[in-house]
């Protein structure tokens, strides 16, 4: 949008607990943003420890971004899916070659954006989250086991953050030789923020909490702030936000403001005081001179 500045910031920690990030973010630098016609984003969170989720993560993000890189068509939907099918393949041929099968996986939640055209990718329980006119709605829908419950009735949301089943994942990048990609397709607005998150922020962080954090900081201090309160509230997985602001240029570049027309009577009177002045000295002077 030409009235907008798209503003992107992320982060990503292990967090207190776990030795290894098996969490991984992917971000364009600001100044390449800016000189893009269309930004990819995406978060995956690996599972399998010994390294392998690290390895699914790699490779789920690796595939995607070399394939964005190298993209001839125009079409985000095809991309993801494309994209998506070429990293769960790679995962899980890896995962059978090393007698791993269904240890390895990832999950993965990618957002490209063109202009006003958000497009979302989802595999797993990363997720999306929209904030518009002061409200945050979550965008995805995850693939676990709890969430699933939760869906058919059988749990509530208070009992699915407590369960021991919550990281328990029914879809993910690698599991399985074929995989099913969910796509959504929004358009964007001025002042519009995204979020993309691993589990182990939004399971220990309410909706409204980040929604505050959202509203409050720019991107990249927004993604530090959610990662800082999450691990105060006693996340104990790996943490990672990506944070997207179409900042209306408004906001970032106020109009200089008009210069205030001069009042030309200010400056006439000390002129003819001072005309006078010099009128009544040469008076003076002639009057002093002929006598």
């Amino acid at each position: 949008m030409e009235d907008t500045r798209l503003i992107v910031g992320a982060a990503s920690e292990p967090g207190t607990v776990r030795e290894r990030n098996e969490d991984l973010v992917y971000t364009p630098d600001q100044s390449v943003v800016e000189q893009s016609d269309v930004v990819i984003l995406a978060v995956a969170d690996g599972m399998g420890g010994h390294e392998r989720g690290e390895v699914a993560a790699k490779i789920a993000i690796d595939t995607l971004v070399q394939r964005f890189a190298e993209a001839d068509s125009d079409d985000p939907v095809l991309f993801i899916k494309q994209a998506y099918r070429a990293a769960n393949q790679t995962i899980f041929d890896d995962g059978s070659a090393k007698g791993e099968h269904n240890l390895m996986g990832t999950t993965l939640v990618t957002a490209i954006i063109r202009g006003e055209d958000l497009t979302v990718g989802n595999v797993g329980d990363s997720r999306a989250y929209l904030m518009r006119a002061g409200r945050l709605n979550q965008v995805t829908t995850d693939h676990s086991l709890v969430a699933e419950q939760v869906r058919m009735g059988v749990m509530t949301q208070d009992e699915a953050r407590g369960s021991t089943h919550k990281n328990i994942v029914t879809r993910a990048i690698g599991h399985r030789e074929r995989v099913d990609v969910d796509i959504f397709e929004i358009k964007l607005l001025p002042d519009d923020r995204l979020l993309l998150s691993s589990d182990g922020i939004h399971d220990v962080l309410e909706e409204n909490e980040m929604g505050e954090v959202l509203s409050a900081f720019e991107p990249d201090e927004a993604s530090r702030e959610l990662i800082s309160r999450a691990l105060n509230a006693g996340s104990s997985d790996n943490v990672s936000a990506i944070c997207v602001w179409m900042a209306p240029l408004s906001v970032i570049e106020p109009p200089v403001p008009e210069a205030e027309p001069r009042d030309l009577s200010r400056l006439l009177v000390p002129v003819l005081v001072l005309i006078g002045l010099l009128i009544f000295i040469a008076i003076v002077g002639f009057i002093f001179f002929f006598t």
